[in-house]
């Protein structure tokens, strides 16, 4: 338990699920019984991003999606939430992935983190994960736990 607290504190880092060679994939299927008071939907899990990425772009001057990208601010619309990609991770966690674009036609494959229950779910980590279809970093599980790695 002290280490699954201490996990998700720990920015960008590790996540706890099976197997997947792109991103961290759910691990639902181990978790344990009143290890989650509510198995969460995928379709909550999207509408928690959507909702998300509304709020934001309503916050914004410009009617876009802002995050930082090697240091840019990125003006973003999006395209597509990866509804084969949402994972609940246990622990009212939950990771998606969504396409965005640019004004200048550029597409941005985003990685989420979000905790939280299902009505207020908050996003914990953000990170620009594909540039054109062109990985950034891959997901590697190291003995049951998710890490960034470089490409």
């Amino acid at each position: 338990m002290a280490v699954s607290v201490g996990l998700f504190f720990t920015p960008t880092a590790a996540i706890l699920a099976q197997e997947h060679p792109e991103h961290p994939k759910s691990k639902s299927e181990h978790l344990q019984k009143g290890a989650e008071a509510k198995q969460v939907s995928t379709a909550e899990i999207s509408t928690g991003i959507k909702k998300h990425i509304e709020n934001e772009t309503k916050k914004s001057s410009d009617g876009k999606f802002h995050t930082k990208y090697e240091g840019k601010d990125l003006a973003l619309d999006l395209i597509k939430v990866h509804d084969d990609r949402l994972s609940s991770l246990g622990g009212s966690k939950y990771f998606t992935c969504v396409d965005m674009q640019s004004t200048d036609g550029t597409t941005y494959d985003i990685d989420f983190f979000m905790a939280g229950a299902p009505a207020d779910m908050k996003v914990t980590d953000t990170s620009v994960h594909k540039v054109n279809g062109k990985p950034l970093y891959n997901w590697k599980e190291e003995g049951g736990v998710w890490k960034k790695v470089p490409i």
